[in-house]
């Protein structure tokens, strides 16, 4: 008989389900299994004078354990969970489960219990044996909102004939920045893992693809501690050509966002509510623009936050909390489009427009998720630009694209774990698959 999942089981039928067993109650004369697989939990109901071939597989029963079982399905009120129970009149033991190491956190009162009530130690070994720590619902659910997530930009990019391609995730130029990046032995000499699949995406361009995509993991070599940041992530990145301006960039993630998040909001809303607290506000259009300047004018004026003059070229992490209430007072909007960072603080290949970068972070719920611009095509003032950073060497395969034409373009990425993280109000350790910093290589 062909497996079914709990969500789709059928009344009055017989079914077979398989799954862990969530909780376990062995009576004397009744045995009460809740089941959970991908799609939900379910009652398993076993009378065992009826049944009593099945007492010795019930006696080595425990928690975690996986089994498949056969039965009817009937109506019960009595059962909470569902209003049904399969009668099981056969149990295979697929696998018998040792005691675990700690007790998986599940929604309380309606909401997730967040790291920040847990001791750090425990939270570390759910870390090492994060595959058990992945089997609660709330994680689950977690990662069928991120599945579905890139689902939809997917979807939004190809409807407007986006292709989708897969950069190399080793190179020969050190960094694109000149820091921050992972060496590794490529037989007879050094590969890099990439920060970002930027120059590729520029490849493209130049290739005449003219609207690209890519979905994959990005390295960063830095030693940072936050509740944001990881040496590996995954990012939701694209390119395209034929821009006037960074106007477009901006407005094309716009549109892509708020597409997303509606269609996310249609599907998961009620369920990121109940488990997580955290309802999607589905964003109007367009997302408020501010310069930075003017930005930190408005932080010390609203709430006394003064920044050294040295560093207003860039936004500091707590400018980026500040963003939150600032972006909810002025404009009634969760996201910000920051833009006009000093030359100093963004990357070479950014245009330059009267000295002045043509480029933005995006800030969402007081963190930023994305860095986007209008890219410089011009092969001269790319190489100058390089060169004034320092990277004329490590750069001189990239510089190699534009030598022979190239259009007007530009893009950005999304971290889609801190999408994910900032979707669920999580730390990014929980809103990844597996976590990975400075201390953390396994499992």
């Amino acid at each position: 008989m062909d497996r079914c999942f709990i969500r789709d089981v059928k009344v009055g039928e017989r079914n077979k389900l398989q799954g862990y067993i969530e909780n376990f109650r062995n009576k004397r004369s009744m045995a009460f299994i809740v089941l959970r697989d991908i799609s939900g939990n379910f009652q398993v109901t076993v009378n065992k004078e009826e049944h009593p071939e099945l007492n010795e597989i019930l006696d080595e029963l425990r928690q975690d354990s996986f089994i498949s079982v056969e039965g009817e399905v009937i109506e019960n009120s009595y059962v909470k969970l569902n209003g049904m129970e399969l009668l099981a009149d056969s149990i295979v033991v697929e696998s018998i489960a040792d005691v675990l190491p700690f007790t998986r956190l599940e929604k309380q009162k309606g909401q997730v219990q967040k790291k920040g009530n847990i001791d750090e130690a425990e939270y570390d070994l759910r870390m090492n044996y994060r595959w058990i720590d992945l089997r609660s619902e709330t994680n689950q659910l977690m990662f069928k909102v991120q599945s579905y997530m890139v689902a939809c930009m997917r979807n939004f990019l190809l409807e407007r004939d986006f292709i989708e391609i897969h950069s190399p995730k080793i190179t020969g130029a050190e960094s694109e920045s000149g820091a921050g990046v992972f060496s590794v032995d490529y037989f007879e000499r050094k590969g890099y893992l990439i920060q970002s699949p930027q120059f590729y995406k520029q490849m493209a361009m130049t290739s005449g693809l003219d609207r690209i995509f890519e979905v994959g993991p990005v390295f960063r070599a830095e030693k940072s501690h936050t509740s944001k940041h990881a040496t590996e992530f995954t990012c939701f990145d694209l390119e395209f050509s034929h821009i006037e301006s960074v106007e477009d960039v901006m407005r094309m993630e716009e549109e892509l966002l708020t597409d997303m998040l509606t269609r996310v909001a249609a599907k998961y809303n009620d369920k990121l509510t109940e488990i997580f607290g955290t309802p999607i506000v589905v964003p109007t259009l367009p997302f408020p623009r501010i310069k930075l300047a003017d930005l930190y004018v408005e932080l010390e004026n609203r709430y006394g936050y003064v920044i050294p003059e040295a560093d207003r070229g860039d936004l500091t992490t707590e400018a980026e909390r500040l963003c939150a209430k600032f972006a909810q007072e002025k404009y009634g909007h969760e996201f910000l489009f920051v833009t006009d960072y000093s030359a100093a603080k963004r990357a070479f290949y950014h245009m330059r427009k009267d000295g002045v970068p043509q480029g933005y972070d995006l800030i969402w719920r007081g963190c930023e998720i994305t860095t986007g611009a209008q890219r410089e095509h011009r092969y001269e003032i790319l190489k100058q630009q390089a060169e004034e950073k320092g990277l004329k060497k490590d750069v001189e395969f990239y510089l190699e694209f534009f030598r022979y034409g190239a259009p007007t373009h530009g893009g950005f990425g999304l971290g889609i774990d801190r999408l994910t993280m900032l979707l669920t109000d999580q730390s990014i350790k929980d809103a990844m698959f597996i976590f990975r910093d400075p201390e953390r290589l396994n499992p």
